[in-house]
C-alpha cells in the first residue's frame, strides 16, 4: 500500500509486516511488547477517545514525556483524527514550557510521570486554551492516559465512521505537527510540519540501510525531536521493531538484553562510549594494555576502501582479541549506529567501523524535516568526515557567502505565528537557508564546516569557525566540553569543561589532593596538564586559530544546568553570561590566566627584572 500521512505506516504494518513487538517498553522492570494488532486498536481507541471528549480536527494536544509505546501510540491517533501533535522536551525550564503552551494553543497536555506533572503544574493555570492533563504513569489527583484508551474502547462503534471521513480528508500537506526548536538563543520558533514533509524524509532514508522485518531498534534520544521521531516512523515503514529507553541510565542495560541491530545516536554519545573504553583500556594489566592499545592504533588508521592486505590480517587479530569486546558490550548484534544532529569526529568513525560497528552520519535541521543528506550503509557511497550524498527529492546548493540552501518536498510548511521570520529563511524561490556553512566535496559529499552565526571575526579580521576547532579540543581524554571565543578580540580563547571522572582518575593516580572542582581547576598541575591539551590541538591549527588563553570552569555542561541545548549542542549566549567575568578576565584583566605559555612568560619577565644591572 501506498503510505503517504504517517498514520498510514500502521495499515501497512499490519498487512505486510506481522509480528507480536511492534513496539514495546518497560514496566516495573519488565519489557511489554504491542503486536501490530495491539498497535492498530490503541491507535484508533485513542482517535475514538479524544473525539469522544470533545476534541476536534485542528486541536492541538502536547505531549512531555521520555520514550515510550504509549507516545508513538498517541502521536499516531492524534495524527489520524487530524488533531495536531505539539511534542515538548522533558527537561526544559519552566519559562520555556510556559512559552511554548501558551504560544502554540494545546487543549491538552499528557504527561509520562509525576516529575513532569510537578514542572509543569504551576503553569498550567496561565495557559488559557488548556482543558486537561492526562498521565501516561498514575499520577494522584489528574486523569489517567488510559482513560483515553478505555473512552476509546467503549465509543469504538458510535466513533468508527467519524474517524474514517477524517481520515480521508487528511491530504499529505496537511500541518502535522508543530516541532518547537531547542533554541539556543532567545524563545524556541515553532516548525510547523506536514505529514508529506515527514513521510517522504522517512521513505527516502529508508534506503540508507539493509536492514527491515525482523531486525530489533532501540530508541533512546528523545522522540519529541525531529530526528528520533522521524526515524522512528523509517524504522516502522521497514518493519523493524522498536523498544523502547525511558531512562537513560539503563541502555548499556537495555543493549545487553534486546541486542538491537540499529540505533540512532548524537556523537556526544558516542565521545562518551569511546571514552569510557578507553578509560578502561587504560586499567587493564600491562600485557592486555598493550594489545588494547595496539588495536586502538591499528584502528584510527581505518580505511573504507585501499586497506592492504597485511592491514585486514592485523584487523582480523585486533577484532577478535579487543574489538570483539566492544561488540559484546552493545549487544552483540548491532549492524549499523546512525549518528546526527552535530559533527561527528573522523576518528570516531574509524575506529567504529574498524571494530565492526559501523556508524553513518547524516545532517538536517527541524525545518527540513530533517534530513538533508546522509551516508548510506554502502562504502561505495560513504565519505568520512561528511555527511554524506543529498537525499533524493532534495536540492542542495552552497551561496556565495558559504551558506547550504535547500529545497524539496522536506522543507517545513513554516514557522507558527511567524510568517516575517518564516520570509526570512525561505526565500521567494523556495530555497531555505540553513545557518550552516559547508562545501561539496567530490561533486558528492557535503561537508559541514561550521554554523554561519557561530562564525567569528577576531580584531585583526581574520575569521574564526569555532566547531571544528571545539570537537579537536574534546578529542582529549581531558576536555569534556569547549566553547571558543575571541569575537572582536586580538586572538581566540576558550572556556573547557574538563571531564571530571577522568580528571579524578588522573589525579589519583599522580597522589594530586584537592578539596572540590573549584579547587581542582586551579591546581599548578592541572591547568600544565591542560596546557598541554591545549597546545597539542594548536598543532593542527593555523595561526590565527590557534587558543592562545584558555579558562577551566568548575561546572559540567548540561541540558539540565543550561549550558547545552537538549540536543547536547552549546548555549553559546547562555554560556557566555554566564562566565562573563572569566570572559573579561581573558581580555581585560590577565591576572588569573592560566595559560602555560602567559606564566612561563610572566616568570621570565620576572626573572629579568630582578637580574643586576651591569
Amino acid at each position: 500500500m501506498k503510505v503517504t500521512r504517517t498514520f498510514d505506516i500502521i495499515d501497512l504494518n499490519c498487512e505486510k509486516y506481522p509480528r507480536n513487538d511492534m513496539y514495546a517498553g518497560k514496566v516495573d522492570k519488565e519489557w511489554i511488547t504491542y503486536s501490530t494488532d495491539d498497535v492498530r486498536n490503541n491507535v484508533n481507541w485513542i482517535s475514538y477517545g479524544l473525539l469522544s471528549m470533545g476534541y476536534k480536527k485542528g486541536d492541538k494536544i502536547a505531549t512531555i514525556s521520555g520514550n515510550k509505546p504509549e507516545w508513538n501510540i498517541a502521536d499516531m491517533g492524534m495524527a489520524q483524527a487530524g488533531i495536531i501533535h505539539v511534542p515538548i522536551y522533558p527537561t526544559i525550564s519552566t519559562d520555556e514550557y510556559d512559552y511554548i503552551l501558551e504560544h502554540s494553543e494545546v487543549k491538552a497536555i499528557i504527561v509520562g510521570n509525576k516529575s513532569i506533572y510537578n514542572k509543569v503544574s504551576p503553569i498550567a493555570g496561565r495557559i488559557g486554551t488548556l482543558i486537561e492533563i492526562f498521565s501516561i504513569d498514575p499520577v494522584e489527583g489528574i486523569r489517567s492516559y488510559y482513560e483515553i484508551v478505555e473512552a476509546g474502547r467503549k465509543n469504538a462503534s458510535k466513533y468508527a465512521a467519524e474517524l474514517e471521513e477524517i481520515k480521508k480528508s487528511i491530504k499529505p500537506e496537511d500541518l502535522l505537527t508543530i516541532i518547537y526548536t531547542s533554541g539556543t538563543t532567545g524563545n524556541s520558533k515553532g516548525v510547523m510540519l506536514s505529514h508529506r514533509n515527514i513521510v517522504s524524509n522517512a521513505i527516502t532514508t529508508s534506503t540508507a540501510h539493509h536492514l527491515g522485518y525482523g531486525n530489533r531498534a532501540i530508541s533512546f534520544l528523545p522522540l519529541c525531536h525531529v530526528y528520533e521521531r522521524m526515524v522512528n516512523y523509517h524504522f516502522q515503514y521497514k518493519g523493524i521493531s522498536i523498544y523502547y529507553v525511558e531512562n537513560m541510565g539503563t541502555v548499556s542495560e537495555v543493549v545487553r538484553e534486546v541486542k538491537p541491530h540499529i540505533f540512532n545516536t548524537v556523537p556526544r554519545l558516542l565521545e562518551k562510549i569511546y571514552d569510557n573504553i578507553m578509560s578502561k583500556g587504560r586499567n587493564l594489566s600491562p600485557l592486555k594494555k598493550v594489545i588494547f592499545f595496539w588495536a586502538v592504533r591499528l584502528g584510527l588508521k581505518f580505511k573504507l576502501k585501499g586497506n592492504s592486505a597485511f592491514y585486514k590480517f592485523r584487523l582480523n587479530i585486533a577484532r577478535k582479541l579487543v574489538f570483539s569486546k566492544w561488540r559484546e558490550a552493545l549487544g552483540g548484534e548491532l549492524e549499523v549506529m546512525v549518528s546526527g544532529g552535530a559533527a561527528l569526529q573522523s576518528r570516531l568513525e574509524k575506529i567504529f567501523w574498524a571494530a565492526g560497528l559501523p556508524v553513518i552520519q547524516g545532517y538536517g535541521l527541524t525545518e527540513t524535516s530533517p534530513v538533508i543528506a546522509v551516508n548510506p550503509f554502502r562504502v561505495d557511497e560513504i565519505g568520512f568526515g561528511t555527511v554524506g550524498p543529498v537525499i533524493d527529492g532534495v536540492e542542495v546548493k552552497i551561496a556565495d557567502d558559504g551558506e547550504i540552501l535547500c529545497r524539496g518536498i522536506n522543507v517545513m510548511i513554516g514557522y507558527y505565528k511567524d510568517p516575517e521570520l518564516t520570509a526570512e529563511v525561505i526565500d521567494k524561490d523556495g530555497w531555505f537557508h540553513t545557518g550552516d556553512i559547508g562545501v561539496i566535496e567530490d561533486g558528492k559529499f557535503l561537508r559541514i564546516t561550521d554554523r554561519k552565526k557561530e562564525m567569528f571575526k577576531l580584531s585583526a579580521g581574520k575569521y574564526i569557525a569555532p566547531q571544528p576547532i571545539e570537537n579537536k579540543l574534546k578529542e582529549s581524554a581531558f576536555i569534556e566540553q569547549a566553547m571558543v571565543i575571541g569575537e572582536n578580540e586580538k586572538f581566540a580563547s576558550a572556556l573547557l569543561s574538563p571531564n571530571f571522572g577522568y580528571l579524578h582518575d588522573w589525579c589519583s593516580k599522580h597522589k594530586i589532593q584537592f578539596r572540590d572542582n573549584s579547587e581542582l581547576i586551579e591546581l599548578p598541575e592541572v591547568i600544565e596538564q591542560f596546557g598541554k591539551e591545549v597546545r597539542e590541538v594548536n598543532k593542527s591549527l593555523g595561526e590565527s586559530e590557534q587558543i592562545k588563553r584558555f579558562r577551566l570552569v568548575s561546572e559540567e555542561w548540561t541540558p539540565q544546568t543550561g549550558e547545552l541545548s537538549p540536543t547536547l549542542k552549546l548555549k553559546r549566549n547562555h554560556i557566555a553570561r554566564h562566565y562573563l567575568d572569566i570572559i573579561n578576565g581573558i581580555y581585560f584583566g590577565g591576572e588569573k590566566d592560566n595559560n602555560v605559555f602567559s606564566k612561563i612568560k610572566n616568570g621570565i619577565s620576572g626573572i629579568l627584572k630582578n637580574l643586576p644591572k651591569f
